[in-house]
């Protein structure tokens, strides 16, 4: 048995080892092999990173010669940049150090120190021969203008800062901030976003223009101001219109005499108007030496601060004013309407002798004295001779518009008749005779009161179109109350639905036998001066005879 057993572990212990072996050889055939050792690897690597290091300095040498190529080539460039600087005295521009200190990096500091020291002496010796011989071009005293080793080293330094950042920005185009401004560079003129709003400070800024004008061109006012040497002294402001300002003022080389000084816009076309002005006031002083028919009197003229200043007599009120605070809603008696307009009317007796058109005529326009018994016509801004004009339909304030102006029709001293009969009924009433919104509207009004107009008068005017149609029947301007255009409503039957004797006895509740029959012989001449036809309209000689003005001259 001991035999046996023993047989049978020596057989296990064979069999165990076999397994052993089998597994041993099962494990190192499958595990990869190990890599060779080599025992010069690391340096053979050194060396490799060595050979790199090589090549890339001979890249960088390169690059630099090639960038010294390049500065040579630009040489010509930066001379003009000499030039300047000379012409401006060498300007403060950052130095080289101080746009060293801007961008430290390694990078930047390699390529700023790769200069060559011998180039940019050689560049300073040049251009210092360049400035001596500019300066001598110029005629410069050498004393004066002859720049130092310092200054000349500065200068080279800011241009070599120059030539490295334009190195850089050809090399890196990422860079973010510029270190030097290259005059000849389009990226310098892109738009800074922090400087896209203009702001001013009003203290300083004010004296260093002019800033007696407003931004229309008006002449400030200020109470208490003297101007034209010290003459006048302004007062106070009367009115503003479109061509001027109109101040009271006193003159103090005639004790302190009142005038008015009517200063005109500062530009070229209004400067135009004033003179034309200047020379009808001129003209109306000659025609009227004696001041007896009611223009009010030119006095002298002045420039001051560029505005045309035209000095006339001062008076107390305008007639619009006096009617507001006299006859609104009523008008004036009738002593005082019988007055004012015949006063009007000898003021347009004399323009029409002197062959001129006011073509503004308005109470705004008409002024009166403090006892309120003068009257006097002013602004003569719109005046023109006869036949000096051309057919335009806004001339005139439009509630005293004459029906041919707004036609096209040429126009005589009639327009000034019209406009006068609109300013003694508002006299007489206190109200507008004619309130159109529009030019369309103004001839409704008329056709109101006067009635349909003559083919005749249609045929002659140039703007019938806008107005009428081929069958001369009016187009009424109206607005579409849904869609909100323009619609023309055709008008063929006129009726009249306005009287104009109730209208103005209504201003003259209660009147007596005397005020019915002025305002009877009133409105007979109002119908004469508003004829539709100028042609048969009343001159203002022929009103200056009728009963309403010669009836109280004869009392």
């Amino acid at each position: 048995m001991a035999e046996k057993y023993s047989k049978i572990y020596r057989n296990s212990s064979k069999s165990d080892k076999n397994y052993k072996q089998r597994r041993s050889h099962y494990s190192e055939s499958t595990t990869p092999p190990l890599p060779k050792q080599h025992g010069n690897s690391i340096e053979e690597l050194m060396k490799q990173r060595q050979s790199i290091r090589e090549e890339l300095k001979n890249i960088a040498n390169s690059k630099t010669k090639s960038d010294i190529k390049i500065r040579e080539s630009k040489k010509r460039r930066h001379e003009t940049i000499d030039k300047v600087e000379n012409k401006l005295n060498v300007p403060t521009k950052v130095s080289k150090h101080e746009s060293y200190k801007k961008d430290s990096s390694p990078k930047y500091i390699k390529d700023y120190f790769q200069l060559d020291s011998e180039d940019e002496e050689n560049i300073i010796e040049q251009r210092r021969k360049e400035r001596k011989q500019l300066l001598d071009k110029l005629g410069k005293t050498e004393e004066k203008l002859e720049l130092n080793g310092t200054q000349c080293e500065k200068i080279q330094e800011t241009l070599n800062s120059h030539q490295n950042q334009k190195y850089i920005e050809l090399k890196s185009k990422t860079t973010s901030e510029k270190l030097v401004t290259d005059m000849f560079s389009e990226e310098d003129f892109k738009l800074d976003n922090t400087s896209d709003k203009i702001t001013q400070d009003s203290e300083e800024n004010s004296e260093l223009k002019d800033n007696w004008d407003d931004s229309e061109g008006y002449y400030k006012i200020n109470v208490g101001d003297m101007i034209n040497n010290s003459r006048y002294t302004i007062k106070n402001l009367l009115g503003q219109g479109v061509f001027s300002n109109v101040v009271k003022a006193q003159d103090n080389n005639q004790d302190k005499l009142e005038v008015a000084i009517k200063i005109l816009r500062n530009n070229d076309l209004m400067h135009k108007t004033g003179l034309k002005e200047l020379k009808m006031l001129r003209e109306i002083n000659d025609a009227d030496p004696n001041d007896k028919f009611h223009c009010v009197r030119y006095q002298t003229h002045f420039i001051h601060k560029g505005h045309l200043c035209l000095v006339l007599e001062s008076l107390h009120m305008d007639l619009r004013s006096v009617l507001k605070k006299y006859g609104k809603h009523h008008g004036i008696n009738i002593k005082a309407l019988t007055s004012y307009s015949r006063q009007l009317l000898l003021a347009l007796r004399l323009l029409k002798k002197i062959g001129i058109v006011h073509a503004d005529i308005k109470p705004d326009n008409i002024l009166v004295n403090e006892k309120k018994n003068v009257l006097k016509l002013c602004d003569f801004g719109s005046a023109s001779k006869v036949r000096e004009h051309e057919p335009t339909p806004y001339l005139v304030s439009r509630f005293y518009r004459a029906p041919e102006i707004i036609l096209g029709i040429p126009y005589l001293h009639s327009v000034d008749v019209w406009s006068a009969a609109c300013t003694i009924y508002e006299m007489a009433t206190g109200k507008i005779l004619f309130m159109g919104g529009s030019n369309n509207k103004m001839l409704k009004c008329f056709m109101d009161l006067k009635g349909r107009f003559p083919s005749r008068i249609i045929r002659r005017a140039k703007f019938k179109d806008q107005h009428f149609n081929y069958n001369n029947n009016f187009l009424l301007h109206k607005t579409d109350e849904f869609t909100g255009k323009d619609k023309f409503v055709e008008i063929s039957n006129i009726i009249t639905n306005r009287d104009l004797y109730k209208e103005l006895k209504k201003g003259y509740k209660n009147a007596s036998s005397y005020e019915e029959e002025k305002i009877t012989q009133l409105k007979e001449m109002l119908e004469k001066m508003l004829t539709l036809d100028s042609n048969f309209r009343v001159s203002a000689t022929d009103c200056l005879k009728h009963p309403f003005i010669q009836d109280i001259l004869k009392k």
